[in-house]
């Protein structure tokens, strides 16, 4: 096939790629027949994915609008991806061209995708590297470059977390970055999870389903998305559905949001 200008020479474009598979499912144009077969597998197996997919790129749209609306002028986007529909330095520029975003992933295929499609704008940086290694994602040139650490920094993990295995310190993670960050910056973050007492045994087929086709998920009840956000003040209405977490319009609040396989929320480091 011929390699389009966005594609980075040195990427396989007969290899499918999650990064691209996601891009897809998320209506992007940054995707190949290979990544769209295997997108539409999965589908085939989960068809409620793609709504949760949408779900969660939804929330980063009103969480991002609801912290340039507090001022916020900066973001770290931590896990994300391919900069596709909906992204965030495209937002945050059409309220303020001067906004500043450092995009951070460890997938290869999505920062190099990520950096050719960003060529030319010298506000937002990409930095290929691992959420975890909290340090090394703050002394980075890309971060020291991007962010300015007298200012409110939003940081945003979105569909991330789930990603991370108990082991991993999610927790330990979160706390990492909010002791990062000035006082006044913001935490947006969803996750996968339920209500105490509400498990679905289709939820426990879907989620292996999802681990075969895609990648390792853990699902965490409510109270342990709230405890993510130990020393930020949550702001209201709190860890919600995501659905219902400040929608825009009826059309954010889709069918079954009362009881939408996940959750979102905003917090404030005081």
């Amino acid at each position: 096939m011929e390699r389009p200008t966005w594609a980075p020479g040195d990427i396989d474009l007969g290899r499918p790629s999650i990064a691209r598979v996601y891009d897809y499912w998320l209506g992007g144009a940054h995707n190949f027949a290979v990544d769209r077969a295997v997108a539409d597998k999965v589908l085939a197996d989960v068809p409620v994915l793609k709504n949760v997919i949408l779900n969660h790129r939804a929330f980063l749209r009103r969480a991002v609008r609801h912290l340039l609306a507090r001022g916020v002028r900066q973001f770290l986007d931590l896990g994300s991806g391919i900069p596709t529909v909906g992204n965030v330095h495209e937002i945050a520029q059409t309220v303020d061209p001067s906004a500043r975003v450092v995009y951070v992933d460890v997938d290869p295929v999505a920062v190099a995708h990520s950096r050719a499609i960003l060529t030319g704008n010298p506000l937002v940086s990409v930095l290929q590297t691992d959420v975890r290694d909290v340090g090394r994602v703050m002394r980075s040139p890309e971060v020291g470059r991007q962010l300015d650490f007298d200012r409110p920094v939003g940081v945003l993990m979105v569909a991330l977390l789930h990603f991370m295995a108990d082991e991993d310190d999610p927790r330990g993670v979160v706390a990492a970055y909010r002791d990062a960050v000035p006082s006044g910056s913001f935490l947006a973050l969803s996750h996968a999870g339920y209500e105490e007492g509400e498990w679905d045994p289709v939820w426990d087929e879907a989620k292996s389903t999802y681990n075969r086709g895609v990648s390792e998920i853990t699902y965490r009840s409510k109270q342990e998305v709230e405890a993510l956000f130990e020393g930020f003040d949550l702001v209201p209405p709190g860890v919600e559905r995501l659905p219902l977490w400040r929608p825009e319009s009826p059309d954010d609040v889709t069918g079954g949001a009362d009881n939408f396989i996940g959750f979102g929320a905003v917090g404030r480091k005081p």
